[in-house]
């Protein structure tokens, strides 16, 4: 999608996506190797009493949807960072996770006119409807790539 695309109020659906347990350790092990991400024997008798994906995981996945579904062909060049993160529920190995992204700003900078400013909100849930990751992202967007948006009449 493209900038212009991405308006305020816009709520885009993505994936579904879903996780192995192979998957879960794997990237445990090289990433994230806390025992309850990479021990599925000892996770059983854990606190969440089986193997859980790592948050850094469920943030990895969201981003593929994302990318996939949305960020694809558009102008977008990276981001500044996140105003909030948080995990509501775990993430299991077969769960099947859904992206719903809300674009709550689009705006243009003031110094840069060819620089395109998206804040939007995504709330990744489970197939029981459980939020698993909620987040509020911004990125950036480079206007003078051919996109068809018009800076001035934005004004």
């Amino acid at each position: 999608m493209r900038f212009a695309e991405l308006t305020v109020g816009r709520v885009i659906e993505c994936g579904p996506a879903s996780l192995t347990e192979r998957e879960i350790v794997d990237f445990a092990r090289r990433y994230d190797p806390q025992w309850f991400h990479t021990d599925p024997e000892r996770a059983r008798s854990g606190p969440w009493q089986g193997l859980i994906a790592s948050g850094w995981q469920t943030c990895g996945v969201a981003m593929r949807m994302v990318c996939d579904d949305i960020l694809s062909g558009s102008e977008t060049f990276g981001s500044p960072g996140l105003a909030y993160l948080k995990w509501d529920n775990p993430v299991r190995a077969g769960d099947e996770l859904r992206v719903v992204a809300e674009v709550q700003e689009n705006r243009i900078a003031k110094r840069r006119p060819t620089l395109g400013i998206l804040r939007w909100h995504w709330r990744m849930t489970n197939q029981r409807g459980e939020a698993v990751l909620e987040l509020e992202a911004t990125n950036f967007f480079d206007l003078q790539r051919d996109s068809g948006f018009n800076a001035s009449a934005r004004a």
